[in-house]
């Protein structure tokens, strides 16, 4: 908002040239978002605290140790989506189309986690909604990205797959890369779920992915770096460098709650959400592969859900003492600080692989 109301005032008054620099707005969605996490976290924890009435959002498949939690409130992604909406809506350039496809993305699934974790707070059912109700809303909301991204953008990059390694290289899905977006989008924002099962775990490695993207939607977008680099350049996706700084600005103010021992948890409404915004941003840079190095601490987390499942099912055995992982090092008496700084280290290590794709071509 702020750059379509001051950027064209910007030859009469110079200060206002900075709302044309694309790494001022994203400075500005960091700065605005950690503000809002700030000053919002307080009443949005008192009221969720009232709204949970004594409820248990600890599920019993959990182990004993999370029993202590049992108090403490979930759907504390309502405070990230909050901050991250309105830092996105006054900084970003609100006539990119893809800022908005983004942002359908990410308030959608945060509607679906919100109904979830409502069930959780206010029903006494630490189920929430059942899994296939969440996943077929999930799938309309990321076919309707999926269809409007083919749409809106250009041949081949619409229906184009990027490989990571080989310069100019897109494989042309035709029309099966709707259905392949989809997986992407709805894949990612599962991933995180399955992940956010301790004090900090999932916060950290999804702000270490936005900013990953975020450096790579502002390369993306800058036909200069693009061509430099040898990767695909995708016009207007540079404003989605905003998203992600806004996505980093709400995820710092909400570590502040969200540390050991947590105040408040991300709950659906953020891992959804969050996941969501990832996936769909990968899909709009075409680096999907890329997301899953840069994510992946999320893939390991859900492979161990799937192979946890498929060998129950098939020989009766469990291959981890619990899934996901995070809960089998909890299993094997790890503490969970351990557990999460070394995660976010593995995180950490994956993005910058992620990010070498970017150089070796």
């Amino acid at each position: 908002m702020l750059y379509l109301l001051l950027s064209p005032l910007a030859d009469e008054f110079q200060a206002f040239n900075l709302f044309r620099y694309l790494t001022f707005r994203t400075g500005g969605a960091i700065m605005t978002a950690l503000f809002l996490a700030f000053v919002l976290g307080p009443p949005v924890i008192r009221w969720l605290r009232a709204k949970q009435r004594g409820a248990s959002n600890v599920r019993e498949d959990t182990p004993e140790g999370h029993l202590k939690k049992a108090g403490t409130p979930t759907m504390g992604g309502v405070l990230i989506l909050l901050a991250l909406s309105l830092s996105i809506l006054l900084w970003a350039d609100l006539s990119q189309h893809y800022v908005w496809v983004v942002l359908l993305v990410t308030v959608g699934f945060g509607a679906i986690g919100f109904g979830d974790d409502f069930l959780k707070l206010t029903k006494r059912n630490s189920k929430g909604l059942p899994g296939k109700l969440k996943l077929l809303f999930q799938f309309l909301i990321g076919g309707a990205a999926a269809l409007w991204f083919v749409t809106t953008t250009p041949e081949p990059l619409a229906s184009g797959l990027a490989v990571p390694f080989f310069k100019d290289l897109l494989i042309n899905l035709s029309w099966f890369f709707v259905p392949f977006a989809l997986l992407v989008i709805v894949g990612a924002s599962n991933a995180v779920n399955l992940t956010d099962g301790l004090d900090g775990l999932a916060i950290v490695p999804v702000m270490i992915a936005a900013g990953c993207f975020g450096f790579i939607a502002y390369l993306v977008g800058n036909t200069v770096y693009a061509n430099y680099l040898q990767i695909h350049y995708v016009a207007g996706a540079g404003e989605l460098a905003v998203f992600c700084g806004a996505i980093l600005g709400a995820g710092l103010g909400f570590l502040w709650y969200n540390a050991p021992p947590a105040m408040v948890f991300m709950g659906d409404t953020g891992s959804l959400s969050l996941g969501g915004a990832l996936g769909t941003m990968s899909v709009v840079t075409k680096h999907e592969i890329v997301l899953a190095i840069i994510g992946g601490l999320f893939v390991l987390e859900t492979i161990s859900v799937i192979v946890q499942v498929f060998s129950f099912k098939l020989t009766g055995k469990r291959v981890f003492a619990m899934a996901p992982l995070h809960h089998h090092f909890e299993k094997k008496g790890w503490h969970e600080p351990t557990i999460v700084i070394r995660f976010w280290i593995i995180a950490t290590v994956l993005a910058l692989i992620g990010l070498a794709t970017l150089k070796l071509r």
